[in-house]
């Protein structure tokens, strides 16, 4: 059953596989791993259409692991802008500059897995994909093809050692990479999370899942928590630049600290807002304020309403570290999703 299994799916596979810019085509030289180190990292929690044009405007800057080693951090954060999950930019950096180090890639999971921002999912992608070594692949498009190919029933997350278990049961020793990448198309274009469809599955045959008459069903997730909600405020403040009129309108922008939410990213100034708590801090100018217009917006563990006020009186420099940048280029400030909305309903 393990040899049928892999073998059919690796046949649906060389006629089915998506043509993806960092993906080479099955039964080929697998692609370098530089490519499938940062498909990868940017894939995770993104989908695939999000990350496309990423991942070409980053090759293109920065064609192999050494460019983007020797990038300023800021300039791979601005360009990261708008892909969200900004912990992967940063660790992105890192990661590139200990390979860099090491003269490249090592190719074991293990060694994997001890690089900057890899956890066992990315070590073993890229194990499999770029060095054709035998690894346990495990997304979220394998996980659900798992638990449906063998009525995996136990709730997510205990699920998931047992899924495992299956995924390694059914992984071949040669082409593992290709294999991996088959689950995931598998998952992604044929057993999705909101639709099977069975009777274009090259494994409806020995799916437990489909026999049991309902296959949606699987994987079993636990209830999702309501997310809290926090509140906070952004501070747009103008001034005429030097060219004078319309044109040159410039608004204070500021680096948000290293670590935490958006951490390290360009942004308008703020209250203070967090993750864990509502926004309270003073404006970064004394006087009066208006109104601008409101952001909602949701992030992984909570949503988010962000007031904007503009400032009405004559735009001083406020105190601290900041920079004036043009109006008119705003979108080319890297500002993370948030912070581009909120420029976005003042600008306009």
């Amino acid at each position: 059953m393990t040899a049928t299994i892999s073998d059919t799916l690796l046949d649906w596979y060389d006629a089915h596989a998506r043509a993806l810019p960092w993906r080479a085509p099955p039964g080929a030289p697998p692609m370098e791993p530089y490519r499938v180190w940062l498909s990868e990292v940017m894939l995770q929690q993104t989908t695939v259409a999000a990350v496309k044009p990423y991942f070409e405007k980053f090759v293109a800057t920065w064609p192999d692991v050494a460019a983007l080693a020797a990038a300023p951090e800021e300039a791979v954060m601005a360009a990261w802008a708008g892909l969200g999950y900004y912990s992967r930019a940063r660790n992105l950096v890192k990661c590139a500059r200990a390979v860099a180090g090491m003269g490249g890639f090592p190719r074991s999971e293990v060694e994997l897995k001890r690089l900057p921002g890899l956890g066992d999912y990315t070590a073993a992608a890229i194990a499999a994909i770029a060095f054709s070594e035998r690894a346990v692949v495990v997304d979220a498009n394998v996980e659900r093809v798992v638990a449906r190919l063998f009525a995996i029933a136990e709730p997510l997350p205990g699920a998931r050692r047992a899924i495992r278990a299956q995924a390694d049961a059914i992984t071949p020793d040669t082409r593992a990479g290709d294999f991996a990448q088959a689950m995931m198309d598998l998952g992604a274009t044929i057993c999705t999370a909101r639709d099977a469809k069975c009777l274009l599955c090259p494994l409806s045959a020995d799916c437990a899942g489909r026999a049991s008459g309902d296959p949606l069903r699987l994987p079993v997730k636990a209830a999702k928590k309501a997310k809290p909600k926090r509140t906070g405020t952004a501070f747009w403040i103008e001034r005429a630049g030097e060219e004078g009129g319309e044109t040159g309108r410039e608004v204070w922008l500021v680096q948000r600290p290293g670590t935490g939410m958006l951490g390290g990213m360009r942004s308008l100034p703020d209250d203070g807002w967090s993750a864990k708590g509502d926004g309270h801090g003073e404006p970064p100018l004394q006087g009066a304020w208006r109104a601008a217009g409101v952001v909602r917006h949701s992030f992984t563990h909570f949503d988010f309403e962000l007031s904007v006020v503009a400032y009405a009186g004559d735009s001083t420099q406020p105190e601290g570290k900041g920079e004036w940048w043009p109006v008119k280029t705003i979108e080319d400030a890297g500002l993370p999703t948030l912070f581009a909305k909120a420029a976005r309903i003042v600008s306009a």
